[in-house]
């Protein structure tokens, strides 16, 4: 097991999201959760953010964050697999052409279980493009003890209901 809980694309009304139509502003999905480990955060880190309070415990126990912590891409690349495995996989999604604002709140530490959720802000249907419509949501990503650590504002592509899909 990776620790990853999939808790499946169900809104607070209980329903399963397929299209653009389905999504509602203010609709909640919990998106499930991941423990860190302090092994994955040091390969990740090493790999692709190699500052020494991602990879290096001892320095980390001397820098500004008193310990080891995983990096910020780390944190919005295990929202996006929640975001994919309890949401848009289970969606008819176009793609995204980006993220509008993304923060790091706080430092996400080995051992920490995270939880991520999903909120429906605004739905457009395309004027240009009468296939697909535009969600924005809100992301946000709490650690076990209920802190907000990451929050995240995107827009992303669906498919209309009996549109074609591209």
């Amino acid at each position: 097991m990776d620790g990853t809980e999939k808790t499946g694309a169900m809104g607070t009304t209980g329903k399963r999201y397929h299209y653009f139509e389905d999504f509602q502003p203010g609709d909640v999905v919990e998106l499930g959760s991941r423990t860190v480990t302090q092994d994955e955060l040091i390969a990740f880190a090493t790999e692709y953010d190699p500052q020494p309070f991602h990879v290096d415990p001892a320095r980390a126990k001397d820098s500004i964050f008193g310990g080891l912590i995983s990096s910020g891409w780390q944190t919005a690349s295990i929202y996006m697999r929640l975001l994919v495995d309890g949401l848009l996989n289970d969606t008819v999604s176009l793609g995204s052409p980006g993220i509008d604002e993304l923060r790091w709140r706080q430092p996400v530490r080995p051992g920490d279980t995270l939880r991520a959720a999903f909120t429906v802000l605004e739905c457009t249907p395309s004027k240009s493009r009468p296939t697909l419509g535009i969600v924005r949501g809100r992301g946000e990503v709490h650690n076990q003890s209920g802190e907000l650590v990451m929050t995240v504002t995107s827009v992303g592509f669906f498919g209309r209901k009996g549109a074609p899909t591209e």
